[in-house]
């Protein structure tokens, strides 16, 4: 008897007579883990591209920085040409918003904070929107990808913060929004 195991398929050759068996259906435990797999695998992959892009010029360095449990931002780069070093924290998704935790944003600024010696030091919350957009459970419609770079204002105390697939950004406060203007920061992976 030979078993072969294909997706949700089990095949049984017996006797040369091939015999297909359903495997049981996703437990919603295991479901929601490969959801959670699939939201990691694409902020990795945000972070991966951030840090090649940077690593593509002359005279910056760009890092990622490990796993969410560490108490580090997604993304370091440095440049001591400029004088410049920015904390990177990144956000992709296939919804309308992409949200930011204050913690996070405190975790950048310490972050920049600690590095007194570069002049420039900023925090950058880099937002991509796939080009699909989720309409339902496991579907998706196509859209436009567009990928927002915010640089943080450091007067503000952090704060839990949504950017809009329009690029307009919102602080949450008592499960309210309110207006929060964050300027767009041209990258210098971007040519004029």
């Amino acid at each position: 008897m030979l078993m072969r195991k294909n997706a949700n398929l089990r095949t049984l050759t017996v006797l040369n007579k091939p015999t297909t068996i359903l495997h049981k259906k996703y437990t919603e435990k295991s479901k929601n883990k490969r959801i959670a797999k699939i939201r990691r695998q694409r902020g990795y992959h945000w972070e991966d591209t951030i840090v090649k892009r940077f690593n593509a010029l002359d005279d910056w360095k760009a890092f990622r920085l490990g796993s969410p449990s560490v108490a580090l931002p997604d993304v370091l780069v440095v440049s001591s040409k400029n004088n410049t070093i920015f904390t990177i924290e990144a956000k992709s998704g296939t919804g309308n918003t992409l949200q930011v935790p204050f913690d996070q944003i405190i975790r950048c600024l310490n972050w920049t904070n600690t590095f007194g010696l570069y002049k420039t030091r900023k925090v950058i919350l880099a937002f991509k929107f796939l080009s699909k957009k989720r309409v339902g459970v496991g579907k998706y419609e196509s859209r436009e990808l567009r990928e927002f770079f915010k640089v943080w204002d450091e007067t503000k105390n952090a704060i839990d913060c949504v950017c809009t697939y329009e690029g307009k950004t919102y602080a949450i406060q008592s499960k309210k929004r309110a207006k929060l203007n964050l300027k767009n920061y041209k990258m210098p992976f971007f040519k004029p």
